[in-house]
Protein backbone atom coordinates (compact mmCIF):
# COMPACT_ATOMS: atom_id res chain seq x y z
CA UNK A 1 0.00 0.00 0.00
CA UNK A 2 3.13 2.55 0.98
CA UNK A 3 4.49 1.44 -2.57
CA UNK A 4 0.95 2.39 -3.98
CA UNK A 5 0.90 5.80 -2.53
CA UNK A 6 4.66 6.87 -3.33
CA UNK A 7 3.36 5.82 -7.23
CA UNK A 8 0.39 8.01 -6.82
CA UNK A 9 2.47 10.65 -5.94
CA UNK A 10 5.08 9.86 -8.84
CA UNK A 11 2.45 10.35 -11.36
CA UNK A 12 2.34 14.02 -12.63
CA UNK A 13 -1.88 14.12 -12.73
CA UNK A 14 -2.56 12.52 -9.65
CA UNK A 15 0.18 14.09 -7.61
CA UNK A 16 -1.21 17.34 -8.92
CA UNK A 17 -4.71 16.15 -7.63
CA UNK A 18 -4.04 15.10 -4.52
CA UNK A 19 -1.65 18.17 -3.42
CA UNK A 20 -4.54 20.39 -4.62
CA UNK A 21 -6.83 18.43 -2.38
CA UNK A 22 -4.71 18.68 0.48
CA UNK A 23 -4.04 22.43 0.19
CA UNK A 24 -8.00 23.39 0.20
CA UNK A 25 -8.43 20.71 3.15
CA UNK A 26 -5.31 22.94 4.70
CA UNK A 27 -7.55 26.18 4.24
CA UNK A 28 -10.88 24.67 5.25
CA UNK A 29 -9.05 24.00 8.26
CA UNK A 30 -7.34 27.39 9.13
CA UNK A 31 -10.60 28.59 8.42
CA UNK A 32 -12.38 26.34 11.79
CA UNK A 33 -10.05 27.97 14.19
CA UNK A 34 -10.75 32.16 12.71
CA UNK A 35 -13.11 33.40 15.40
CA UNK A 36 -16.41 35.37 14.12
CA UNK A 37 -15.91 39.17 15.05
CA UNK A 38 -17.62 40.41 18.02
CA UNK A 39 -17.36 37.25 20.15
CA UNK A 40 -14.70 36.75 23.11
CA UNK A 41 -12.31 34.18 21.85
CA UNK A 42 -11.16 33.88 25.60
CA UNK A 43 -14.59 33.58 26.94
CA UNK A 44 -15.44 30.90 24.03
CA UNK A 45 -12.52 28.61 25.08
CA UNK A 46 -13.17 28.41 28.84
CA UNK A 47 -16.69 27.29 28.28
CA UNK A 48 -15.49 24.37 25.78
CA UNK A 49 -12.71 23.27 28.41
CA UNK A 50 -15.12 23.23 30.94
CA UNK A 51 -18.55 21.64 28.88
CA UNK A 52 -16.63 19.88 25.86
CA UNK A 53 -18.62 18.23 22.78
CA UNK A 54 -19.54 15.38 23.49
CA UNK A 55 -21.90 13.77 20.19
CA UNK A 56 -24.66 13.01 22.01
CA UNK A 57 -25.07 16.94 23.36
CA UNK A 58 -27.66 19.15 22.33
CA UNK A 59 -25.00 20.40 19.14
CA UNK A 60 -23.28 17.37 19.27
CA UNK A 61 -24.28 16.29 15.43
CA UNK A 62 -23.58 19.92 13.95
CA UNK A 63 -20.46 20.45 16.07
CA UNK A 64 -18.80 17.07 15.04
CA UNK A 65 -19.95 18.16 10.66
CA UNK A 66 -17.98 21.32 11.62
CA UNK A 67 -15.36 19.73 12.95
CA UNK A 68 -15.55 21.64 16.43
CA UNK A 69 -15.94 24.87 14.53
CA UNK A 70 -19.46 25.34 16.38
CA UNK A 71 -18.88 25.62 19.76
CA UNK A 72 -15.47 27.83 19.30
CA UNK A 73 -18.03 29.87 16.67
CA UNK A 74 -15.49 30.84 13.90
CA UNK A 75 -16.39 31.54 10.57
CA UNK A 76 -16.70 28.25 9.82
CA UNK A 77 -18.86 27.63 12.54
CA UNK A 78 -21.97 26.18 10.16
CA UNK A 79 -19.45 24.21 8.04
CA UNK A 80 -20.91 22.19 5.34
CA UNK A 81 -24.49 21.52 7.56
CA UNK A 82 -26.77 23.93 5.07
CA UNK A 83 -25.45 22.39 2.43
CA UNK A 84 -26.03 18.58 3.66
CA UNK A 85 -29.81 19.77 4.81
CA UNK A 86 -30.47 21.57 1.67
CA UNK A 87 -29.18 18.57 -0.21
CA UNK A 88 -31.52 16.29 1.40
CA UNK A 89 -34.41 18.50 1.04
CA UNK A 90 -33.99 19.14 -2.84
CA UNK A 91 -33.89 15.45 -3.11
CA UNK A 92 -36.96 14.69 -1.02
CA UNK A 93 -38.92 17.80 -2.39
CA UNK A 94 -37.83 15.41 -6.20
CA UNK A 95 -40.17 12.61 -5.39
CA UNK A 96 -43.22 15.59 -4.26
CA UNK A 97 -42.49 18.05 -7.02
CA UNK A 98 -43.39 16.94 -10.74
CA UNK A 99 -41.09 20.07 -12.19
CA UNK A 100 -38.12 19.08 -9.77
CA UNK A 101 -38.49 15.25 -10.82
CA UNK A 102 -38.86 16.21 -14.52
CA UNK A 103 -35.31 18.23 -14.49
CA UNK A 104 -34.13 15.41 -13.00
CA UNK A 105 -35.20 13.27 -15.98
CA UNK A 106 -33.37 15.51 -18.40
CA UNK A 107 -30.05 14.51 -17.68
CA UNK A 108 -26.97 16.76 -17.34
CA UNK A 109 -28.65 20.00 -17.55
CA UNK A 110 -31.61 19.36 -15.12
CA UNK A 111 -28.85 17.98 -12.40
CA UNK A 112 -27.18 21.46 -12.86
CA UNK A 113 -30.42 23.61 -12.12
CA UNK A 114 -30.92 21.13 -9.18
CA UNK A 115 -27.57 22.03 -8.01
CA UNK A 116 -28.09 25.99 -8.15
CA UNK A 117 -31.24 25.21 -6.25
CA UNK A 118 -29.68 23.46 -3.71
CA UNK A 119 -27.17 26.51 -3.57
CA UNK A 120 -29.76 29.13 -3.44
CA UNK A 121 -31.29 26.75 -0.72
CA UNK A 122 -28.40 26.17 1.51
CA UNK A 123 -27.49 30.73 1.70
CA UNK A 124 -31.32 30.60 3.08
CA UNK A 125 -30.31 28.13 5.41
CA UNK A 126 -27.07 29.48 6.57
CA UNK A 127 -28.80 33.12 7.26
CA UNK A 128 -31.28 30.84 9.33
CA UNK A 129 -29.21 28.58 11.46
CA UNK A 130 -26.40 31.91 11.67
CA UNK A 131 -29.40 33.66 13.26
CA UNK A 132 -30.16 30.80 15.48
CA UNK A 133 -26.72 30.50 16.60
CA UNK A 134 -25.70 33.61 17.59
CA UNK A 135 -28.98 33.86 19.61
CA UNK A 136 -28.14 31.03 21.45
CA UNK A 137 -24.52 32.14 21.78
CA UNK A 138 -26.15 35.69 23.35
CA UNK A 139 -28.64 33.77 25.73
CA UNK A 140 -26.13 31.77 26.90
CA UNK A 141 -27.96 28.68 26.42
CA UNK A 142 -24.86 27.25 23.88
CA UNK A 143 -22.95 26.56 27.34
CA UNK A 144 -25.57 26.11 30.23
CA UNK A 145 -23.30 25.58 32.78
CA UNK A 146 -20.48 28.08 32.17
CA UNK A 147 -19.68 30.49 34.50
CA UNK A 148 -18.85 33.02 31.68
CA UNK A 149 -21.73 31.99 29.26
CA UNK A 150 -23.02 35.63 29.05
CA UNK A 151 -20.11 37.16 28.25
CA UNK A 152 -19.37 35.23 24.91
CA UNK A 153 -21.01 37.97 22.92
CA UNK A 154 -20.17 41.08 24.88
CA UNK A 155 -21.55 43.38 22.05
CA UNK A 156 -25.53 43.01 21.50
CA UNK A 157 -25.86 45.47 19.12
CA UNK A 158 -28.05 45.17 16.03
CA UNK A 159 -25.03 45.81 13.75
CA UNK A 160 -22.63 43.37 15.33
CA UNK A 161 -25.32 40.73 15.65
CA UNK A 162 -25.93 41.43 11.38
CA UNK A 163 -21.80 41.63 10.78
CA UNK A 164 -21.50 37.96 12.71
CA UNK A 165 -24.57 36.09 10.93
CA UNK A 166 -23.30 37.54 7.66
CA UNK A 167 -19.50 36.43 8.40
CA UNK A 168 -21.28 33.00 8.85
CA UNK A 169 -23.08 32.71 6.43
CA UNK A 170 -20.34 33.92 3.70
CA UNK A 171 -18.07 30.70 5.62
CA UNK A 172 -20.27 28.30 4.96
CA UNK A 173 -20.39 29.91 0.95
CA UNK A 174 -17.01 29.70 0.61
CA UNK A 175 -16.93 26.47 2.34
CA UNK A 176 -19.20 25.45 -0.71
CA UNK A 177 -17.09 26.64 -3.31
CA UNK A 178 -14.02 24.80 -1.85
CA UNK A 179 -15.80 21.28 -2.05
CA UNK A 180 -16.87 21.97 -5.75
CA UNK A 181 -13.37 22.91 -6.03
CA UNK A 182 -12.03 19.95 -4.61
CA UNK A 183 -14.38 17.90 -6.70
CA UNK A 184 -13.76 19.68 -9.89
CA UNK A 185 -9.87 19.56 -9.69
CA UNK A 186 -8.77 17.33 -6.67
CA UNK A 187 -9.92 13.68 -5.75
CA UNK A 188 -13.18 12.76 -4.52
CA UNK A 189 -16.63 14.37 -3.92
CA UNK A 190 -15.35 17.89 -2.42
CA UNK A 191 -18.16 17.99 0.26
CA UNK A 192 -17.72 14.39 1.27
CA UNK A 193 -13.94 15.05 2.04
CA UNK A 194 -14.69 18.05 4.32
CA UNK A 195 -17.30 16.37 5.86
CA UNK A 196 -14.62 13.50 6.11
CA UNK A 197 -11.58 16.09 7.66
CA UNK A 198 -14.20 17.73 9.85
CA UNK A 199 -15.10 14.44 11.74
CA UNK A 200 -11.62 13.08 11.64
CA UNK A 201 -9.89 16.60 13.55
CA UNK A 202 -12.16 15.34 16.39
CA UNK A 203 -10.79 12.05 16.74
CA UNK A 204 -7.58 12.47 18.46
CA UNK A 205 -8.91 14.93 21.05
CA UNK A 206 -11.75 12.30 21.53
CA UNK A 207 -9.48 9.27 22.45
CA UNK A 208 -7.06 11.24 24.83
CA UNK A 209 -10.09 12.73 26.79
CA UNK A 210 -11.44 8.95 27.11
CA UNK A 211 -7.73 8.16 28.38
CA UNK A 212 -7.78 10.92 30.75
CA UNK A 213 -11.11 10.30 32.33
CA UNK A 214 -9.95 6.68 32.71
CA UNK A 215 -9.83 5.44 36.17
CA UNK A 216 -7.96 1.89 34.99
CA UNK A 217 -4.40 2.14 34.87
CA UNK A 218 -4.61 5.74 34.69
CA UNK A 219 -7.00 5.62 32.00
CA UNK A 220 -4.56 2.93 29.27
CA UNK A 221 -7.26 0.38 30.03
CA UNK A 222 -10.48 2.32 28.48
CA UNK A 223 -7.94 3.53 25.91
CA UNK A 224 -7.31 0.14 24.59
CA UNK A 225 -10.67 -1.06 24.81
CA UNK A 226 -12.22 1.75 22.71
CA UNK A 227 -9.29 1.27 20.28
CA UNK A 228 -10.26 -2.09 20.07
CA UNK A 229 -14.16 -1.43 19.55
CA UNK A 230 -13.22 0.80 17.26
CA UNK A 231 -11.14 -1.36 14.80
CA UNK A 232 -13.97 -4.15 15.44
CA UNK A 233 -16.44 -1.33 14.45
CA UNK A 234 -14.29 -0.33 11.76
CA UNK A 235 -14.47 -3.99 10.24
CA UNK A 236 -18.46 -4.49 10.59
CA UNK A 237 -19.05 -1.01 8.49
CA UNK A 238 -16.77 -1.88 5.74
CA UNK A 239 -17.61 -5.36 5.43
CA UNK A 240 -22.18 -4.12 5.32
CA UNK A 241 -20.94 -0.94 3.43
CA UNK A 242 -19.31 -2.95 0.47
CA UNK A 243 -22.67 -5.77 0.95
CA UNK A 244 -24.78 -6.05 -1.69
CA UNK A 245 -27.23 -8.28 -3.61
CA UNK A 246 -26.37 -8.34 -7.79
CA UNK A 247 -29.87 -8.94 -9.58
CA UNK A 248 -28.90 -10.19 -12.96
CA UNK A 249 -30.27 -8.55 -16.02
CA UNK A 250 -29.92 -10.53 -19.59
CA UNK A 251 -30.56 -7.89 -22.58
CA UNK A 252 -32.31 -9.75 -25.39
CA UNK A 253 -30.12 -9.40 -29.02
CA UNK A 254 -31.95 -6.93 -31.58
CA UNK A 255 -30.29 -6.74 -35.13
CA UNK A 256 -30.61 -3.01 -36.60
CA UNK A 257 -29.88 -2.64 -40.19
CA UNK A 258 -26.75 -5.04 -40.67
CA UNK A 259 -25.21 -4.45 -36.53
CA UNK A 260 -26.26 -6.31 -33.85
CA UNK A 261 -27.28 -4.34 -30.47
CA UNK A 262 -27.58 -5.88 -26.91
CA UNK A 263 -27.22 -9.29 -25.93
CA UNK A 264 -24.57 -8.66 -23.11
CA UNK A 265 -25.92 -9.82 -19.20
CA UNK A 266 -25.17 -7.01 -16.15
CA UNK A 267 -26.76 -7.06 -13.21
CA UNK A 268 -28.24 -4.09 -10.50
CA UNK A 269 -26.82 -3.83 -7.26
CA UNK A 270 -28.39 -3.44 -4.62
CA UNK A 271 -26.46 -2.58 -1.28
CA UNK A 272 -27.70 -3.56 2.07
CA UNK A 273 -27.28 0.04 3.07
CA UNK A 274 -29.20 1.25 0.77
CA UNK A 275 -29.99 4.27 2.53
CA UNK A 276 -26.49 5.18 4.11
CA UNK A 277 -25.95 7.93 6.92
CA UNK A 278 -29.27 9.72 5.55
CA UNK A 279 -31.06 7.80 8.26
CA UNK A 280 -29.20 8.27 11.41
CA UNK A 281 -28.95 12.09 10.50
CA UNK A 282 -33.19 12.37 9.87
CA UNK A 283 -33.11 10.59 13.31
CA UNK A 284 -31.03 12.49 15.46
CA UNK A 285 -32.31 16.20 13.96
CA UNK A 286 -36.23 14.92 14.89
CA UNK A 287 -34.95 14.06 18.36
CA UNK A 288 -33.10 17.07 19.22
CA UNK A 289 -36.55 19.02 18.52
CA UNK A 290 -37.94 18.33 21.61
CA UNK A 291 -35.02 19.24 23.57
CA UNK A 292 -34.56 22.58 21.83
CA UNK A 293 -38.27 23.48 22.74
CA UNK A 294 -38.05 22.64 26.12
CA UNK A 295 -34.98 24.66 26.19
CA UNK A 296 -35.68 27.92 24.65
CA UNK A 297 -39.14 27.97 26.21
CA UNK A 298 -37.94 27.60 29.91
CA UNK A 299 -41.05 26.08 31.02
CA UNK A 300 -40.98 24.31 34.24
CA UNK A 301 -44.44 22.22 33.09
CA UNK A 302 -44.77 18.73 33.91
CA UNK A 303 -44.47 18.00 29.77
CA UNK A 304 -41.13 20.23 29.95
CA UNK A 305 -39.75 18.32 33.26
CA UNK A 306 -40.63 14.61 31.27
CA UNK A 307 -38.59 15.49 28.50
CA UNK A 308 -35.77 17.03 30.26
CA UNK A 309 -35.76 13.62 31.95
CA UNK A 310 -36.33 11.44 28.92
CA UNK A 311 -34.85 12.79 25.83
CA UNK A 312 -32.32 15.36 26.77
CA UNK A 313 -29.14 13.36 28.29
CA UNK A 314 -29.65 10.56 25.39
CA UNK A 315 -29.40 7.57 28.09
CA UNK A 316 -32.62 6.92 29.10
CA UNK A 317 -34.41 3.60 28.22
CA UNK A 318 -36.97 5.96 26.13
CA UNK A 319 -34.62 7.92 24.31
CA UNK A 320 -32.49 4.77 23.00
CA UNK A 321 -35.97 2.55 21.79
CA UNK A 322 -37.50 5.97 19.91
CA UNK A 323 -33.91 6.40 18.35
CA UNK A 324 -33.55 3.25 17.15
CA UNK A 325 -37.14 2.70 15.69
CA UNK A 326 -36.55 6.58 13.80
CA UNK A 327 -33.65 5.21 12.47
CA UNK A 328 -35.51 1.91 10.98
CA UNK A 329 -37.98 3.91 9.86
CA UNK A 330 -36.13 6.85 8.20
CA UNK A 331 -34.48 3.78 6.37
CA UNK A 332 -37.66 2.51 4.58
CA UNK A 333 -38.82 5.91 4.13
CA UNK A 334 -34.82 7.03 2.14
CA UNK A 335 -35.11 3.92 0.17
CA UNK A 336 -38.80 4.00 -0.88
CA UNK A 337 -38.39 7.82 -2.22
CA UNK A 338 -34.92 7.30 -3.69
CA UNK A 339 -35.10 3.78 -5.38
CA UNK A 340 -38.12 3.06 -7.53
CA UNK A 341 -38.73 -0.35 -8.74
CA UNK A 342 -41.26 0.61 -11.14
CA UNK A 343 -39.27 2.92 -13.09
CA UNK A 344 -36.39 0.43 -13.34
CA UNK A 345 -38.63 -2.47 -14.08
CA UNK A 346 -39.61 0.25 -16.72
CA UNK A 347 -36.75 0.87 -17.79
CA UNK A 348 -35.47 -2.68 -18.76
CA UNK A 349 -38.56 -3.38 -20.57
CA UNK A 350 -37.70 -0.28 -22.65
CA UNK A 351 -33.80 -1.14 -23.65
CA UNK A 352 -34.94 -5.07 -23.78
CA UNK A 353 -33.93 -6.13 -20.66
CA UNK A 354 -35.15 -8.92 -18.20
CA UNK A 355 -34.11 -10.50 -15.09
CA UNK A 356 -34.07 -14.03 -15.97
CA UNK A 357 -37.14 -16.16 -14.77
CA UNK A 358 -38.79 -13.07 -14.12
CA UNK A 359 -41.17 -11.39 -16.71
CA UNK A 360 -40.90 -7.79 -17.61
CA UNK A 361 -42.87 -5.34 -16.39
CA UNK A 362 -44.85 -5.30 -13.38
CA UNK A 363 -43.62 -9.18 -12.12
CA UNK A 364 -40.01 -7.24 -12.15
CA UNK A 365 -41.79 -4.63 -10.24
CA UNK A 366 -43.30 -6.75 -7.33
CA UNK A 367 -39.44 -8.88 -7.73
CA UNK A 368 -37.02 -5.73 -6.76
CA UNK A 369 -39.95 -4.57 -4.32
CA UNK A 370 -39.58 -7.62 -2.45
CA UNK A 371 -35.63 -7.83 -2.76
CA UNK A 372 -35.23 -4.54 -1.92
CA UNK A 373 -37.45 -4.70 1.15
CA UNK A 374 -35.83 -8.39 2.50
CA UNK A 375 -32.17 -6.46 2.10
CA UNK A 376 -33.33 -3.34 3.59
CA UNK A 377 -33.92 -4.47 7.12
CA UNK A 378 -30.78 -5.88 8.29
CA UNK A 379 -29.69 -2.89 6.73
CA UNK A 380 -31.94 -0.49 8.91
CA UNK A 381 -30.92 -2.90 12.15
CA UNK A 382 -27.37 -2.50 11.23
CA UNK A 383 -27.86 1.18 11.50
CA UNK A 384 -29.61 1.75 14.40
CA UNK A 385 -27.31 -0.61 16.49
CA UNK A 386 -24.07 1.37 14.77
CA UNK A 387 -25.87 4.40 15.91
CA UNK A 388 -26.54 3.85 19.46
CA UNK A 389 -22.69 2.62 20.00
CA UNK A 390 -21.92 6.09 21.63
CA UNK A 391 -24.67 5.78 24.04
CA UNK A 392 -24.17 2.30 24.95
CA UNK A 393 -20.90 1.46 24.60
CA UNK A 394 -18.32 1.90 27.34
CA UNK A 395 -21.14 2.94 29.66
CA UNK A 396 -19.52 1.47 32.85
CA UNK A 397 -16.11 3.31 32.19
CA UNK A 398 -18.22 7.11 31.55
CA UNK A 399 -16.49 7.64 28.30
CA UNK A 400 -19.44 7.39 25.93
CA UNK A 401 -19.74 11.31 25.00
CA UNK A 402 -16.71 11.30 24.21
CA UNK A 403 -16.49 7.66 22.12
CA UNK A 404 -15.35 8.63 18.16
CA UNK A 405 -16.56 5.59 16.61
CA UNK A 406 -20.04 6.49 16.86
CA UNK A 407 -22.49 6.03 14.62
CA UNK A 408 -22.50 8.99 12.04
CA UNK A 409 -18.86 9.31 12.39
CA UNK A 410 -17.99 6.12 11.68
CA UNK A 411 -20.54 5.68 8.82
CA UNK A 412 -19.46 8.59 7.13
CA UNK A 413 -15.58 8.20 7.24
CA UNK A 414 -15.53 4.58 6.38
CA UNK A 415 -17.74 5.20 3.11
CA UNK A 416 -15.53 8.52 2.05
CA UNK A 417 -12.75 6.68 2.50
CA UNK A 418 -13.60 3.69 0.42
CA UNK A 419 -15.13 5.60 -2.17
CA UNK A 420 -11.85 8.08 -2.37
CA UNK A 421 -9.27 4.67 -2.33
CA UNK A 422 -11.33 3.44 -4.68
CA UNK A 423 -10.93 6.72 -7.26
CA UNK A 424 -7.45 6.98 -6.61
CA UNK A 425 -7.07 3.10 -7.50
CA UNK A 426 -8.78 3.38 -11.00
CA UNK A 427 -6.40 6.69 -11.27
CA UNK A 428 -3.60 4.48 -11.04
CA UNK A 429 -4.93 1.22 -12.70
CA UNK A 430 -5.13 4.14 -15.68
CA UNK A 431 -1.43 3.87 -16.41
CA UNK A 432 -0.88 0.05 -15.25
CA UNK A 433 0.11 0.81 -12.16
CA UNK A 434 -1.35 -1.87 -8.83
CA UNK A 435 -3.42 -0.03 -6.75
CA UNK A 436 -4.64 0.17 -3.03
CA UNK A 437 -7.17 -2.68 -3.07
CA UNK A 438 -6.36 -6.74 -3.91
Amino acid sequence: MLTAFARAFKTPDLRKKLLFTLAIIALYRLGSHIPVPGVSYKNVQICVDQMGAGNNSLFGLVNMFSGGALLQITIFALGIMPYITASIILQLLTVVIPKLENLKKEGQSGTAKITQYTRYLTVALAILQGTGLVATARSGALFQSCMVKDQIVPDRSIFTTVVMVLTMTAGTCLVMWLGELITDRGIGNGMSILMFISIAAGFVGSLWAIKEQGKIADGWVEFGVVILVGLAMVALVVFVEQAQRRIPVQYAKRMIGRRAYGGTSTYIPLKVNQAGVIPVIFASSLLYIPALIVQFSGSTAGWATWIQKHFVKGDHPYYIATYFLLIVFFAFFYVAISFNPEEVADNMKKYGGFIPGIRAGRPTAEYLSYVLNRITWPGSLYLGLIALVPTMALAGFGANQNFPFGGTSILIIVGVGLETVKQIESQLQQRNYEGFLR
